[in-house]
């Protein structure tokens, strides 16, 4: 029978108030985030300010002082994780959305070596200051030192005589200029874009290629090389088949490139020797936006009672509190509800904020401590001695989620003896021993893998992929080829074959 009736249930939730939801994020913000997240509600929120005094002076107010030690002089013993902080976990979501651990790649600049001869009447951009000016080079004005590649080349332009039209298309081609120096642009593109023909836009590149520095603005190394040839009248038919077949002599392979350039090993050891005194990144000598230094979150140092000693950086955390008597002083001149109502959020938001910064600087501690104690061994002893850790395993020790750990983790830094590192360099996954016993990093692997074909020499064994795995297995480490093969590209090693050339030819 279909019917309607009214029931009560009781049942468990998770309620995730807007307060939690920004503590939350507050956990994975780095030290610069964080930094510009508490200016925004410095501005916002009369009722906060930052705390001037002291790491220990007597006159903050409490939870003040609970920030400053976790911060200051928040000196934690590896015993400081063993207990449980009830409310850090609170910050604790119970979610599953692991974040994922993106680190940013470094672009490599490729310089000169220092064996390589000075070229009369070359440039040397890669070991410019900023500006472009090579180092004992006279200025004209001051503000050269901050003068970035962009604004170079738009003086240039400027200088070009070009019509109007020809100096906008410059501008665009300059706008989508790398600051290596490349042009990362389709010209039919641009054409279309812009509405003119493409053999125009050809036409004021071939212009721009005649901008300083030599090389600028090429669409690829063979052409920023060649435009370098040109310019000091060493580009011949010799020179120009080198440079189509640089894929050959990256694997070094002579035989083929005497072959495709026609030439002798005399004369293609002086054509090589050439390259080698160009610049492969024009732009690389010139400002651009600063890069921003990596200030560790957390400082491991040894303790001489034996064992590691975790701190907070306090430069990377911000101390504020809340004003009190300005607060009661508001708090009183209030007349209507907008303003008293406007006055409390304000009271609430910074208490809030003062406490949760708080217990965000003890679970990045909390979190710290144990992952020290856990790889204390490659503190010690070095990379071939991390093991395999994963969140799972740091959030079980310390009582919080999974997914909190990731967070805490994510574009945090700690200074070592060793190094700066990222919290989530020392995650790796394991691999399994063939002997039956421990498992083994894959970070302390590829090291390992790094270190024998770091030994090799042109007398000696020049080591395969097959060769590699059964050494590895003779010391206990199950792993199969393929994954050989993949640690060695990663680490952007060449194959045998390759590696076996280039030991001849040095």
């Amino acid at each position: 029978m279909i019917g309607q009736r009214l029931e009560v249930r009781q049942g468990q939730g998770l309620v995730i108030t807007p307060q939690l939801q920004q503590a939350i994020k507050l956990l994975q913000l780095s030290n610069l985030e964080l930094e510009a997240f508490v200016e925004a509600e410095l501005e916002r929120n009369p009722l906060l300010q930052r705390d001037e005094a002291d790491a220990g002076g007597d006159s903050a107010p409490e939870a003040a002082n609970d920030a400053a030690s976790a911060e200051g002089g928040g000196e934690a013993e590896l015993s400081f994780v063993e207990g449980s902080d009830a409310h850090a976990q609170n910050m604790d979501a119970g979610s599953d959305d692991l974040y994922g651990d993106a680190a940013p790649g470094e672009r490599v600049s490729d310089r000169q070596e220092d064996g390589a001869a000075a070229q009369p009447g070359l440039n040397d951009w890669s070991r410019a200051g900023a500006g472009g000016m090579a180092h004992g080079e006279e200025r004209e004005r001051p503000d050269h030192r901050d003068l970035t590649l962009w604004e170079h080349l738009q003086a240039q332009a400027s200088a070009a005589g070009l019509s109007a039209a020809d100096h906008g298309i410059a501008l665009t081609l300059i706008d989508a200029t790398d600051e290596g120096g490349y042009l990362r642009a389709d010209l039919a593109e641009i054409a279309d874009r812009l509405g003119v023909d493409i053999a125009r836009v050809e036409a004021v590149l071939t212009v721009c290629h005649g901008f300083e520095p030599t090389g600028v603005m090429a669409r690829s190394i063979a052409e920023c090389l060649t435009l370098q040839l040109v310019e000091r009248n060493r580009f011949d038919p010799a020179m120009a088949a080198l440079l189509e077949n640089l894929e050959l002599l990256a694997r070094r392979d002579l035989t083929a490139l005497r072959k495709a350039c026609g030439v002798d090993a005399e004369d293609l050891a002086e054509m090589i020797a050439e390259l080698k005194g160009l610049t492969p990144r024009p732009g690389a000598g010139f400002g651009g936006e600063p890069a921003q230094t990596v200030v560790p979150d957390v400082h491991v140092r040894p303790d001489p009672a034996g064992g590691w000693r975790v701190e907070l950086n306090a430069d990377t955390l911000p101390r504020l509190l809340m004003d009190k008597r300005y607060h009661s002083v508001i708090a009183a001149g209030a007349r209507s509800d907008t303003e008293k109502t406007f006055v409390a959020d304000c009271a609430a938001q910074a208490s809030w904020l003062v406490k949760s910064l708080d217990q965000r600087a003890k679970t990045i501690l909390k979190v710290s401590s144990e992952i020290v104690r856990q790889q204390d061994a490659f503190l010690a002893f070095g990379v071939e001695f991390l093991r395999p850790l994963t969140l799972k395993t740091v959030a079980e020790a310390i009582e919080m989620h999974e997914s909190t750990v990731s967070r805490v983790t994510s574009n945090k830094y700690v200074s070592t003896p060793r190094g700066v590192f990222e919290l989530k360099f020392f995650f790796t996954a394991a691999i399994q021993s063939s002997d039956g016993g421990a498992a083994h990093s894959a970070e302390a692997v590829r090291r390992r893998i790094k270190t024998m074909i770091d030994a090799e020499d042109a007398d000696g064994e020049v080591l395969s992929d097959d060769r590699i795995v059964e050494i590895l297995n003779e010391a206990g480490i199950d792993i199969a080829r393929r994954t050989v093969a993949k640690y060695r590209e990663a680490l952007k090693i060449p194959s045998s074959v390759q590696r076996r050339r280039l030991l001849k030819t040095a």
